[in-house]
């Protein structure tokens, strides 16, 4: 498992979407005061909510305490690691290209709850009272893309299928269109 260009470029776009996460967050934390005012409206579809979410996936897990905001922190943790050594396994670039994603969004949310107690979420896409996702971040948004990458490659795509025993014998015992014949000796 060496450190291959491009193992080096998931690398990057993982500690890439990690800044860019918390880049926009710093943004509407700081200048914009997204805490303060609590909805920004961007657009007639779209806002910035301050949301702090205490759970993962869908709000599953919440942590309530400080016992369990920090077990979140551990299992997510534990999960980006995976995440990691997958990565660093890996050899086709877009498999890379989709954990890069997953984990530079993990670590964005988990840098989010040891450091606040919680994920910060802001993106709010609306149709009038209809929300066709949860509030969101870029962490969020580089996990579903990743994890819709892996699941497409994993579904889609299918590795040609090793030839039967049968059919490789058959290929060695066949006389070959180099090999000279009796008549050219």
């Amino acid at each position: 498992m060496s450190l291959t260009k491009p193992r080096l470029i998931g690398l990057a776009v993982a500690a890439a979407v990690f800044a860019l996460d918390q880049g926009v967050k710093a943004l509407l934390l700081g200048p914009l005061k997204l805490r303060a005012v609590g909805l920004i409206e961007v657009l007639p579809i779209f806002a910035f909510r301050w949301t702090e979410n205490r759970g993962v996936s869908l709000g599953l897990l919440t942590a309530d305490s400080n016992t369990m905001r920090w077990l979140l922190v551990l299992l997510t943790g534990a999960i980006a690691i995976t995440v990691l050594v997958w990565l660093l396994r890996e050899k086709r670039m877009v498999d890379i290209a989709a954990l890069a994603l997953v984990l530079g969004g993990a670590l964005g949310n988990i840098r989010d709850r040891a450091f606040e107690g919680f994920v910060i979420d802001y993106a709010d896409l609306h149709f009038g009272d209809f929300r066709p996702f949860l509030i969101f971040n870029v962490a969020d948004a580089a996990i579903t893309f990743g994890v819709l990458i892996i699941l497409a490659r994993s579904l889609l795509s299918r590795d040609k299928r090793a030839p039967n025993p049968r059919e490789i014998a058959r290929r060695q015992n066949a006389p070959s269109d180099t090999a000279p014949t009796a008549s050219e000796n």
